[in-house]
C-alpha cells in the first residue's frame, strides 16, 4: 500500500531529552485517564476515550506518544517517520515506566481510594463465562 516492504527496521532515532519527557507525559496522562475513568464510574467509555487520548497525544507530545512498551517493540519494525530505532527502545521504555509511576502517583492524590476500584478497569462482559466457571457448574450437575 505504501510501496514499503513489510519487514524494515527503522532508522529513525528518537532520544533526545524532549522525546523522553513527551513520553513521560503521554504515558502519565494515560494511566490516569484509564484510573480516573474507572474511579469515577466510568470505565464503559474507556475504548473510546483511550483512542481519543492516543490520537490527541500524537499531536501534542513530541514522542508521537508510544506511551507503551508493546507499541515501542511494534513501530521498531516501521521505517517511517512514526518509527523508533532499536537504540533509542529502551530509553523509550524506560521513560514510558517513569510516566507509568507519575500516572499512578497522581491517582493517588487525586482519589486516594483507588485501589478499591481498580479491578473496574476491566469491564466484564455478562454473556461469558470463564473455564472456571463451566467446570463448576458441570460438577454441580453431575
Amino acid at each position: 500500500m505504501f510501496d514499503l516492504q513489510v519487514f524494515e527496521i527503522s532508522t529513525k532515532h528518537r532520544i533526545t531529552t524532549g522525546h523522553v519527557v513527551g513520553e513521560v507525559v503521554a504515558t502519565a496522562g494515560l494511566i490516569a485517564l484509564i484510573f480516573a475513568l474507572a474511579r469515577t464510574g466510568r470505565a464503559a467509555v474507556s475504548a473510546a476515550a483511550v483512542g481519543a487520548y492516543i490520537g490527541a497525544a500524537y499531536w501534542f507530545t513530541s514522542s508521537t506518544s508510544f506511551a507503551n512498551p508493546a507499541v515501542t517493540i511494534g513501530r521498531i519494525f516501521s521505517d517511517t517517520f512514526a518509527g523508533i530505532a532499536p537504540s533509542s527502545a529502551p530509553g523509550f521504555i524506560a521513560a514510558q515506566i517513569v510516566g507509568a509511576l507519575l500516572g499512578l502517583a497522581l491517582i493517588t492524590v487525586l482519589y486516594p481510594d483507588a485501589a478499591a476500584t481498580a479491578d473496574d478497569v476491566v469491564v466484564p462482559h455478562p454473556h461469558t463465562s470463564t473455564i472456571a466457571d463451566a467446570d463448576s457448574e458441570q460438577r454441580s450437575s453431575s
